[in-house]
């Protein structure tokens, strides 16, 4: 792929930023304050506006319900308009309510059962309020100890729970199963793996897809591989990036193992125009910034998907897959390290230079007078 090329696709990539991922968050043990974090979902709006003003690397803002809950979402919806981006997509939350104490969408109490599908069906009419397409489903359901539920009765009361609200979707919206191999279900997990999440996909049609985010995978799991099994079968629908150390820790994406991040960038390119407005895999940032300052933070996490992207791009795909037929083992895998061991910095550089934004996004918003009123606004 020749610069100019490089330098398009780049200029076009953008990744949906979490409305949560200004707000206050904490670890296991506590929320901190952090200086300047937004109070509500109108400051989450403004916090990604100013971001993409900077990176100009933001396609909307995700929204979590019911933390993101306004009367007017039509207004809402106006308002993302306004501020130059939109909102995208729509999470439901299965994992604060006390009543979801033994399970959600999959609890043996039918009047439980039927609060979380109502609770669903109100984000989606979120989403035709907004003009949302993705419904990203993360349940929690599952079993702490040995004897606690009978796993296939669970699992049937989740398919059946999801094939109603499934068929509640409108025709161009989209179902994304996230996985989760434990936590807060550290027996087992109903949605523990892909493969799981996969097979139910399948069973609820074309409308349903998996999404995979990186932070949920056991140690050592080779997620590049899931990517390009799952982006095969035309399964891929979505993609949390963040990193992990140990486990679902929410860090900065690329903060751990940038390689492994763009082994998977790799993979997606051979799947995805990743810098087409029409793919068809939605591209989110998960993460808790728990001691970062948020809006620093979420345009280091696009820098480093920037970065990294661009990496990718300077893969020979053609030279590549000539080494894997000749079981040229060595080669093959120099020509990935090639790429990745290339400085392309420059590149971000010029693009931002020609698009008449910051050329270090990370350092301005640092000395920014405008992030600083922010904070100073907010207390």
């Amino acid at each position: 792929m020749n610069l100019s090329k490089i330098k398009e696709k780049i200029s076009n990539f953008k990744v949906e930023v979490p409305s949560w991922g200004f707000g206050r968050s904490g670890t296991r043990f506590h929320a901190f304050h952090i200086p300047g974090e937004a109070r509500n979902i109108y400051e989450k709006i403004d916090d990604a506006a100013f971001v993409n003003k900077i990176t100009d690397a933001v396609s909307a803002v995700a929204i979590h319900i019911p933390w993101d809950k306004v009367e007017d979402y039509k207004a809402l919806k106006d308002y993302a308009e306004e501020k130059g981006t939109k909102i995208g997509a729509v999470n439901p939350n299965y994992f604060q309510d006390e009543d979801y104490l033994f399970g959600s969408l999959s609890n043996s109490d039918k009047k439980i059962r039927r609060k979380a599908i109502e609770q669903t069906f109100e984000c989606i009419e979120i989403m035709r309020q907004t003009d949302s397409k993705i419904l990203s489903m993360w349940i929690p359901d599952g079993s702490n100890y040995p004897g606690q539920i009978d796993f296939k009765r669970s699992f049937d009361l989740l398919e059946d729970s999801l094939k109603q609200i499934t068929k509640e979707l409108d025709e161009d919206m989209t179902m994304l199963l996230e996985y989760k191999f434990f936590e807060p279900a550290f027996y087992s997990t109903l949605l523990c793996d892909w493969g799981t999440s996969y097979m139910l996909s399948k069973e609820l049609g074309d409308k349903v897809k998996v999404l995979i985010d990186l932070g949920h995978h056991p140690q050592g799991t080779n997620i590049e591989y899931i990517v390009s099994i799952l982006s095969y079968k035309g399964k891929l629908g979505g993609f949390h990036f963040n990193s992990r150390k140990y486990a679902d820790d929410d860090l900065t994406v690329g903060s751990i193992d940038p390689y492994e991040l763009f082994l998977i960038f790799v993979e997606l390119n051979k799947y995805f125009d990743l810098s087409s407005e029409n793919q068809d895999i939605s591209l989110v940032l998960d993460q808790s910034h728990n001691v970062k300052p948020k809006i620093p933070a979420v345009v280091q996490s696009l820098n480093n998907l920037q970065i990294t992207y661009a990496k990718s791009l300077l893969v020979d795909y053609d030279q590549l897959k000539q080494a894997q037929e000749k079981h040229d083992v060595i080669v093959a895998e120099e020509i990935l390290k090639d790429a990745y061991e290339k400085d392309v910095r420059d590149i971000l550089r010029e693009v931002r230079k020609e698009k008449g934004l910051p050329e270090n996004p990370v350092k301005f918003v640092r000395k920014s007078d405008e992030y600083w009123e922010v904070v100073k606004r907010r207390g």
